[in-house]
């Protein structure tokens, strides 16, 4: 299989460490591209009409997107309900935990994309301070809840992946400090060898 991602997207770093977690990680190509909503990638454009990564595209051909997608069908090839609860309210609580955490890495890429690509003067700061401002909703909701990385599922990696992408393009945000469990949690999460093996550099 081959997975269209890149070292430092959280999204695909979210699919590799499902991919290590479930033992699949060695069937998997890593195709590394580059690419930005204002700089097209052709091959990435070819798997993916909607030019994002990341993609996965199957032994038969099969181009699989986005990583909420790519990561239940790993999980279905390695028997199923390894990481996504097979029903009732301990499924709903991690796939809800899943939308949290992408919803943080949504809107920090958004902020980086505005800090990086717009030129200076074109600016938006409203724009910006809203989306910072989901990301401090969600990081206050996901404290208020009091968790263990173990037993690892779906919500629980990528709200690990978001906080460590906040760690890694937004150094300067307190949230280790304003949210000691959030912390703790992703120290603990940080020392699996599915999270050191995928850290962005």
């Amino acid at each position: 299989m081959k997975l269209h991602t890149s070292v430092t997207s959280p999204f695909g770093r979210k699919v590799k460490v499902v991919a290590i977690e479930l033992g699949l990680f060695d069937r998997l190509e890593l195709l590394q591209e580059q690419l930005t909503p204002v700089q097209a990638n052709e091959r990435v454009n070819a798997a993916n009409p909607l030019g994002k990564i990341p993609v996965l595209v199957t032994d038969e051909g099969q181009a699989i997107y986005d990583s909420v997608v790519i990561a239940e069908y790993l999980d279905d090839m390695a028997g199923g309900h390894r990481l996504f609860p097979a029903a009732g309210a301990e499924r709903y609580a991690a796939l809800t935990l899943q939308a949290l955490g992408d919803g943080i890495m949504d809107a920090a890429i958004g902020v980086r994309y505005e800090l990086s690509l717009r030129p200076e003067q074109y600016r938006w700061q409203p724009w910006i301070d809203g989306l910072m401002a989901k990301v401090t909703r969600a990081l206050a909701t996901a404290a208020a809840v009091e968790r263990q990385p173990l037993p690892l599922d779906i919500g629980k990696i990528t709200l690990g992946c978001a906080l460590a992408f906040l760690e890694f393009r937004f150094p300067e945000l307190t949230w280790r400090q304003d949210h000691p469990s959030l912390a703790s949690f992703m120290d603990e999460l940080a020392e699996r060898p599915s999270f050191a093996k995928t850290k962005p550099a």
